[in-house]
């Protein structure tokens, strides 16, 4: 038995997490409650100043189980790489948005792998966790890990085992979700494998090599987006053939095999769904093939949120407004229902859409106080009122809140545009309009 692999066995070894957000924090916390000492590296000091003082700032943390963890020892976070010296295994969760270009830009994935070097020892194992195009392990982490005069798979150990979070989930969160692993070795691979099932309550599953987890992390959000991509594109044809999608869904749910239920909405949001095609389809441009199903569910999905500002735009002209200077109050701009991450947020570009077409633009979210996006900086209105409702010429739902009075909404609000159907248990509906 390795050296590594007796010290995960025995939770004698000392983990990094680099990277402290959506992914990296909830993992950091769970592995440190199973008895591993665990240090958080960020690069951000407001991150690190707060989870050293135990104040979470993740929702799918137990703020309860951060302090005490920080408070016993188990877990501290720092922004001095040179702390990684002291660490059996690293595991990577930074950032891997899309470029200007929508080209994948791994610049965080690169630098952290780069600053690990002077740190890098015998025995170590490193897991990349952050998503990207297949080959990222073999072809980027590896040759740079190298550099150090270390050769993989016989000095050091790496890997790839995909993130699986998805923020605001009540039943799987890190802990209990299952987990894919796939090492350059087989021993890589092993070592890996022992971590994680040390740590979840969930099976992990083995794969031959880190290209089969990558692409595998690809295929789950691809087919979520294709999937969306042919609901949105079905949306937009039962609105021109006066049929409610809503309930074509509904009636093809009591299928009990072979269909699974997908929504439109006003886009995609998150940081997984709309970005990992985008990754899938760049890599394949390498190898000459042209991945046409893909993009064009990506084409429909990027499309919506202008969709949705035209629907909106003929809502006003039927009741003869402009929506120049029109007051168009948003509900919603969290990229999905009940979380406080509006990453990639449909909603926000319908707003700034809104406001390109000369709207009087206000927006009201109670898990979003305020955002920044870009050159664009918003604050949430306190609270929804009949006069707030009632002064709108438009109110447009753009996320399905749990915590939001719709029926409130249908009371003073003159015009609503449902674009996820989340009023859809509202009994009076003359002045709501659905997606």
């Amino acid at each position: 038995m390795t050296k590594i692999k007796e010290k995960l066995l025995n939770k004698t070894a000392t983990l990094g997490v680099v990277g402290l957000g959506y992914v990296g924090l909830p993992l950091a916390v769970e592995k440190a409650k199973v008895g591993y000492h665990v240090i958080g590296f960020d690069v951000q000091r407001e991150k690190v100043d707060m989870v050293n003082a135990g104040q979470n700032y993740i929702g799918d943390v137990v703020n309860e189980d951060l302090n005490a963890l920080v408070v016993s020892g188990f877990l501290k976070a720092t922004s001095d790489f040179s702390e990684a010296a002291m660490c059996d295994c690293v595991c990577i969760c930074v950032p891997t948005p899309l470029d200007k270009h929508q080209q994948p830009d791994i610049s965080y994935v690169k630098a952290s792998t780069e600053s690990l070097v002077p740190y890098l020892h015998k025995d170590m194992l490193v897991v990349l966790e952050s998503t990207t195009y297949p080959g990222t392990t073999e072809e980027l982490l590896k040759p740079i890990l190298e550099t150090s005069g270390l050769t993989c798979g016989k000095d050091f150990h790496l890997a790839f085992s995909p993130e699986r979070v998805d923020p605001g989930n009540l039943i799987y969160k890190t802990k209990n979700t299952p987990k894919v692993v796939g090492g350059v070795t087989p021993a890589c691979t092993d070592i890996a494998a022992t971590l994680y099932e040390n740590v979840l309550s969930a099976p992990v599953h083995r794969v031959s090599s880190p290209a089969i987890a990558e692409m595998e992390k690809i295929l789950e959000n691809t087919y979520r987006n294709i999937n969306i991509g042919l609901i949105n594109e079905l949306a937009i044809l039962c609105k021109r053939m006066g049929i409610s999608v809503w309930e074509v869904i509904e009636a093809a749910k009591t299928k009990p095999y072979g269909f699974q239920a997908f929504y439109p909405g006003p886009g995609l949001g998150g940081h997984c769904i709309p970005l990992d095609p985008y990754y899938l389809s760049w890599k394949a441009r390498e190898y000459g093939v042209h991945t046409s199903m893909i993009e064009s569910s990506m084409m429909i999905n990027d499309r919506m949120p202008e969709y949705c500002v035209e629907r909106a735009m003929k809502m006003l002209n039927r009741h003869k407004k402009a929506m120049n200077g029109a007051k168009v109050l948003v509900v919603g701009v969290a990229y999905k229902q009940d979380v406080d991450d509006y990453r990639e947020s449909p909603a926000i570009d319908v707003i700034q859409r809104l406001l390109i077409e000369g709207a009087d633009v206000s927006y009201y979210d109670p898990w979003i106080p305020r955002f920044r996006h870009g050159a664009l900086e918003m604050k949430s209105l306190s609270e929804l009122n009949g006069a707030v409702l009632g002064d709108a010429d438009l109110v447009i739902v753009t996320a399905a809140h749990s915590n939001v009075d719709y029926g409130l909404i249908q009371q003073y609000a003159g015009l609503i545009f449902d674009t996820k159907n989340a009023m859809k248990g509202i009994v009076e509906r003359g002045n709501i309009e659905v997606l």
